[in-house]
């Protein structure tokens, strides 16, 4: 085959080269605030000048796409998320100007590039075949919901892309720690009680570099913590199962009593410590909001807990206020698509339309492309079923339970606020766990390496004319994603659904 005599570089670097192009192309486009860029380009710009998040005044979204954004008032405005998404948003008005919509975009579209190649990452470590990897990339280098979440000044792709990197991270301890079990095993130290329990490995320092990941993630939304958790727990599940299968007596005490404590300091005051470290505008400053909310008169905390700093009670006063924010918010939006239907893409978010009055309109549609969320959606219930499979045969399926774990991470949680007001475009967060969960599934189509051609003929056909049809549907959609002014015939043409107009 062709393929097989490329290098192993030339399909991951063609996806960049496509990944950047769908990215970056027209990304100025329009020259207004769109959506949730109205709060997070503009608190990032404030953050940029004051240190903490400022207030702004009617009209100042006219003021700042017209190129004078200096309309801000010192006063804090309370925000709904934490700093780091939006000091990455900072980056790009500093380093091209605030009148410039590419400058308040390509921060974001950074972190979407990146995306896709973490994505190919973590494909690598999962099914070690340049095909395979090129593969994953390349479905989410030309989906819509990453492509749109890319083009606009939102934080969810940032949060996205620190997620995946630290479940990546977490799987690169798991190699290095079922290889330094394997070596304690063969080794041995002649002592019986601690054969009995296993070992406690306190050198991880793949896992310190998940946790650093993580507590990026939760610094630019909160929703990165659900990933820190599931995938801490993760850990202390197959540290369990490895020391099941090295023949531990005590594996499951040995697990949960003694390595998962040292997992947990191991992933937690890191993330933490990285979390509030993003917080140091406003700690360096005395603006923010309640950043002196206990010396105006707000409640100190007592008792033994009254050592602890000021800035830090206030900190955290701040802290449960934006939860607090979070729990009740169900303010009712054209847009707010139940969870339940975001596999399905029930109800894709609208952030542009505009009608030219000339027969043509333009519109950004965050809309995934139908046929790799679908077919992913089935492949995800394909992955389970054969994680359930291997289980009870005893065999193991590592590939399978990251993939799981990711999406169990990102989507599962949502599970709990089906009242809340939220909306199709959080997908984000898990898409690249989808796109693996799609890449398994054609893994067994197409065989693994060598195998003969004519047995997975069929399986090889199936896959090459789906991802045509990928191709060709992304194409399609192309100018509803990136808001391309088109015949508005032609734009209706790609409403299939009531709903997703």
């Amino acid at each position: 085959m062709i393929v097989s005599r490329l290098p192993t570089w030339a399909g991951p670097a063609a996806v960049m080269a496509v990944a950047a192009a769908t990215r970056l192309w027209a990304l100025d486009r329009p020259h207004e605030l769109v959506f949730d860029e109205t709060y997070y380009v503009k608190d990032a710009y404030t953050l940029m000048n004051l240190g903490y998040e400022g207030s702004w005044g009617e009209g100042a979204n006219d003021n700042f796409a017209g190129g004078n954004p200096d309309v801000y008032s010192t006063n804090p405005s309370f925000i709904a998320h934490p700093p780091l998404g939006k000091w990455i948003i900072a980056l790009g008005l500093a380093a091209f100007g605030a009148e410039s919509s590419w400058g308040w975009r390509i921060g974001i579209a950074v972190t979407g590039i990146l995306l896709v190649a973490v994505t190919m990452f973590a494909a690598h470590l999962l099914f070690h075949r340049p095909l395979l990897t090129t593969i994953a990339g390349g479905l989410i280098a030309i989906d819509g919901n990453a492509i749109v979440l890319s083009r606009v000044a939102l934080l969810d792709s940032a949060l996205a892309l620190f997620a995946l990197l630290g479940a990546c991270f977490v799987l690169l301890d798991r190699v290095q720690a079922r290889a330094r079990l394997a070596a304690w095993v063969a080794g041995g130290d002649g002592t019986v009680a601690v054969r009995d329990w296993g070992p406690v490995f306190w050198a991880r320092p793949w896992l310190l570099a998940a946790a650093a990941s993580f507590g990026l993630a939760s610094a630019v939304k909160w929703s990165g913590l659900y990933f820190l958790a599931v995938f801490g727990i993760s850990s202390v599940i197959a540290d369990a199962l490895d020391r099941r299968r090295a023949g531990t007596d005590l594996w499951a005490s040995g697990a949960v009593l003694r390595q998962a404590p040292v997992n947990a300091v191991l992933l937690v005051p890191l993330a933490l410590l990285v979390n509030v470290a993003s917080w140091a505008g406003w700690f360096a400053t005395s603006g923010g909001y309640y950043r002196r909310w206990v010396e105006e008169g707000g409640e100190a905390w007592t008792g033994g807990l009254s050592w602890v700093p000021l800035d830090l009670q206030n900190w955290w006063h701040y802290q449960a206020s934006m939860y607090g924010y979070h729990l009740g918010e169900n303010t009712p939006h054209s847009y707010q698509a139940n969870p339940l239907g975001w596999l399905f893409l029930a109800r894709p978010t609208s952030m542009y339309y505009e009608d030219f009055g000339d027969g043509t309109a333009a519109e950004i549609l965050d809309l995934g492309n139908p046929l790799i969320w679908w077919a992913g959606t089935a492949a995800l219930v394909a992955v389970l079923v054969r994680f359930v499979w291997l289980v009870r045969h005893g065999r193991v399926a590592h590939t399978e339970a990251f993939i799981l774990t990711g999406m169990a991470a990102g989507y599962l949680p949502w599970m709990l606020y089906l009242h809340r007001t939220v909306f199709q475009f959080y997908t984000i967060a898990f898409e690249a766990f989808l796109v693996l969960a799609l890449v398994a599934a054609v893994a067994l189509l197409i065989g693994p390496p060598g195998a003969e051609r004519r047995e997975f003929a069929v399986g090889r056909v199936i896959v090459g004319v789906f991802l045509a049809a990928v191709v060709a549907l992304s194409a399609f959609f192309w100018p509803i994603w990136i808001g391309q002014p088109i015949p508005i015939e032609y734009l209706r043409a790609h409403y299939w659904f009531a709903s997703w107009i």
